[in-house]
């Protein structure tokens, strides 16, 4: 399917309107898996031509989404990953687990970035970073797009990795999000330590129920959480 290749309309926009200089872009994956961590990319590519093909990792095939990630990785000013486990996923839920995830990348990059650009229409990554969001950035904007692939494939690689160790939940195949052998193996086998254990798939698992954490404030209240996965925004 023919697609509209990325461009820096937005970083370009955002060099005239703040002066800013180092824009980074930022993309996450994860989000909705039932296992594994939460992985964000951030992406300084300057206002070069990108190679040909880039566009949203979702896009493309696990092969050309793996061939350019090496080329990405090669061409790319530079770039920085950051994750949040499990266990921090399940203690302060997803949108502080994204932050997390996003700060430990844009503190690993050789220079702080004067803005960044976040996928998105939410600003989960907030102050002191100066932050434009851009609904379906990972199409639109390059530095985006490339964090998308990076991310996409760096994460995959983690979760193959675990898929060694528990050969039974497919991990390599579907990265700990749901999917029929993920399910099946759940009801066999329980999870793993590699789960998200206040994700609402273990109420539909009476045997494992019993171990579903339930997240708690300072003040030790217990929030709401809503949606099918337990995603708290």
């Amino acid at each position: 399917m023919p697609y509209e290749a990325p461009t820096h309309t937005v970083e370009r926009s955002l060099r005239a309107t703040t002066g800013a200089k180092i824009i980074a872009g930022v993309d996450e994956v994860g989000r909705g898996a039932w296992a594994g961590p939460v992985t964000v990319c951030a992406a300084i590519t300057g206002l070069r031509r990108p190679p040909e093909g880039l566009t949203d990792s979702k896009l493309l095939t696990v092969k050309r989404r793996s061939a350019l990630a090496e080329t990405l990785q090669k061409w790319v000013t530079s770039y920085a990953l950051g994750h949040a486990s499990p266990e921090e996923i399940d203690d302060m839920g997803m949108t502080a687990a994204l932050r997390l995830a996003a700060v430990r990348a844009l503190e690993a990059l050789p220079v702080r970035p004067d803005a960044v650009i976040l996928d998105g229409k939410h600003d989960y990554l907030g102050t002191p970073w100066r932050v434009r969001t851009v609904i379906k950035g990972d199409r639109s904007c390059v530095a985006v797009a490339a964090a998308s692939v990076i991310a996409k494939v760096e994460r995959d690689k983690m979760m193959a990795d675990l898929g060694s160790e528990h050969a039974h939940f497919g991990f390599a195949d579907n990265a700990g999000y749901p999917s029929p052998v993920h399910k099946a193996a759940l009801e066999e086998w329980g999870p793993t330590p590699h789960h998200r254990l206040s994700w609402a798939y273990l109420d539909a698992l009476p045997q494992w129920r019993h171990l579903k954490k339930a997240r708690t404030w300072a003040d030790g209240r217990v929030p709401e959480i809503s949606g099918q996965l337990g995603f708290d925004f």
